[in-house]
């Protein structure tokens, strides 16, 4: 309950904060987000780019992990998972309030999942982060991202979603590493507080998911109470 709560009030601070305090929308964000869509990059620093477009990356690392867990829950989490795409944290942030802890995957993988399970998919999206990162990097304004940042409502947010994001991925993590008996608290720490390539890396590197039947699940339930009772 103390987990619901705080993602809950997280989320209401969250959407407080970008709609009352954060920076006014300025005149050109909507002609910008329509240029940044269509890839008319000329004027726009690199930074504000890259950060677009790795915004887009992130719902993709999130998918790989909520699309799983999502099995196992009583709410469905593909509207939260498609909705984060366009709006990222702000959709995300109602499922892990409104989930329960989840450390099994009951079931078969259909095609999709599998998707999601690929190590591959891990691979093409840190190549496209490395490649969105060094563009940002190389031909980035600091001093121009800072100003904007300041007096620009969309960066100023979605900068702020991007590092929580980061900061919220574990809330997923633990239990997508117990669903393929990974156990490896060093491991986790390093996803956890590596932004960005982080989860990046635990992509790349997880075991594939291990697949139960449900009738495979009470016999494992009375196996842990029996070793709880011999310990």
């Amino acid at each position: 309950m103390v987990r619901k709560i705080a993602f809950g009030a997280l989320w209401l601070g969250f959407v407080a904060y970008a709609f009352v305090v954060a920076p006014p929308t300025q005149p050109g964000t909507f002609e910008l987000i329509r240029n940044l869509c269509t890839g008319q990059w000329q004027g726009i620093n690199p930074l504000v780019v890259a950060l677009f477009y790795l915004m887009g990356i992130w719902p993709i690392i999130y998918s790989a992990l909520v699309f799983i867990d999502g099995r196992g829950q009583e709410i469905s989490a593909w509207p939260f998972a498609i909705a984060s795409f366009a709006v990222g944290i702000f959709a995300l942030l109602p499922y892990l309030a409104l989930r329960e802890p989840n450390k099994q995957f009951v079931g078969k993988k259909n095609v999709f999942l599998k998707l999601l399970d690929s190590r591959v998919l891990g691979i093409i999206l840190t190549i496209a982060t490395v490649i969105l990162v060094t563009y940002g990097l190389r031909g980035g304004d600091w001093g121009d991202f800072v100003r904007q940042w300041q007096t620009s409502r969309f960066i100023h947010v979605m900068s702020i979603d991007f590092c929580l994001l980061w900061l919220l991925f574990p809330a997923l993590l633990r239990d997508d590493m117990a669903r393929r008996s990974w156990q490896n608290p060093q491991f986790f720490w390093l996803i956890a507080l590596l932004p960005l390539f982080g989860p990046l890396i635990y992509l790349c590197t997880r075991p594939p998911l291990i697949e139960m039947g449900a009738e495979a699940i009470p016999s494992q339930q009375q196996t842990q109470k029996f070793k709880i009772k011999t310990d």
